[in-house]
């Protein structure tokens, strides 16, 4: 009669490494160097936030946290490469609007920005800048306008990619002011810099990071921003919406995601650490100064913002019937 509770006890003891598998493999912070994945070229606004955000990041958890560069695609293969990354805790993303919500509207992707990567924090939140080189030859968005109406197809604009928001920023504005500025799609913000500097193209939809000191130099003109207010950082600039156009807005961000294979007690701590880093004053003044807002948050809250962005431009694609180039 006493041997149930006995056998019971064995049985249990026998399964015991299988359940505590699991908790080792969630190890924090992970063995092995942290990587940190950016979509885009190294010199643009997510690199320069992103490796500012690693270096704190890694003083606090005590481990190397590594920036790998992977652009290209509009930030597409960064986010596929993270998405099939291990479980293991070990690969974070600092993804971008374009490719979570806007590139499953335009185009088949090797992953599935739902299914396969999983929400940890929102990073930064930012308008972008319209800037135009002199060589242009306007000073306000009117004038841009305009010189677009005199001289259909005259007039292109860069972007970071297809589907980002860049683009997308773009096309919206050609939807409301009714004219086609010609869309050119660039690898990240610096190379899109670099020949905007050169003339090569008339405009960018840029950053603020990527074009402020441009713009305090005299080499590029601001037109317009494109969130509802006016940033903090460039006050004497009017917004696309109060410039004639209400309304008007399209702001830009970066998240941090990972693959969806990492166990969620792990992912929770990923949160932890990435907003502690968000709201520690060294870090948060810094990206201000970049023109960069910093918003950490819950999964959850980035969950739902994701699914509301993604139904957003979703709309937007459709409408304005845009496709990968």
């Amino acid at each position: 009669m006493k041997k149930r509770p006995l056998l019971q006890a064995f049985a249990a003891l026998a399964l015991w490494p299988a359940f505590t598998l699991p908790a080792q493999a969630q190890d924090f912070p992970p063995k092995k160097p942290v990587t940190l994945v950016v979509g885009f070229a190294a010199g643009g606004a997510a690199d320069a936030a992103a490796r500012l955000i690693a270096k704190k990041l890694g003083e606090n958890i005590g481990q190397t946290v590594i920036v790998d560069n992977k652009p290209g695609a509009g930030g597409n293969i960064a986010h596929q490469f993270v998405a099939t990354a291990p479980g293991d805790g070990a690969t974070l993303l600092f993804g971008s609007i374009g490719p979570l919500t806007i590139a499953p509207h335009m185009m088949k992707l090797g992953y599935d920005p739902v299914r396969d990567l999983a929400p940890i924090t929102m990073g930064v939140n930012f308008p972008n800048v319209l800037v135009v080189h002199a060589g242009v030859g306007v000073k306000t968005l009117a004038e841009f306008v305009a010189l677009a109406k005199k001289k259909p197809g005259s007039l292109d604009f860069a972007s970071t990619g297809a589907g980002s928001a860049s683009h997308l920023a773009g096309e919206l504005f050609n939807a409301r002011a009714g004219i086609e500025t010609v869309h050119i799609p660039y690898k990240g913000g610096a190379p899109a810099l670099q020949d905007l500097l050169g003339g090569r193209i008339a405009s960018y939809y840029s950053t603020p990071a990527t074009a402020g000191p441009h713009i305090e130099s005299g080499k590029l003109i601001p037109l317009a921003t494109t969130g509802l207010g006016r940033p903090a950082f460039m006050p004497n600039v009017p917004t696309i919406a109060e410039s004639g156009y209400p309304g008007f807005n399209a702001t830009n961000w970066y998240a941090f995601v990972a693959s969806s294979k990492i166990p969620k007690p792990l992912l929770d701590r990923w949160n932890l650490e990435l907003v502690k880093v968000l709201n520690a004053p060294d870090v948060r003044e810094q990206l201000l100064k970049h023109g960069l807002t910093p918003q950490p948050g819950t999964r959850d809250e980035l969950a739902r913002f994701m699914a509301s962005e993604s139904a957003t431009w979703g709309k937007v694609v459709r409408e304005r019937k845009i496709s990968a180039e």
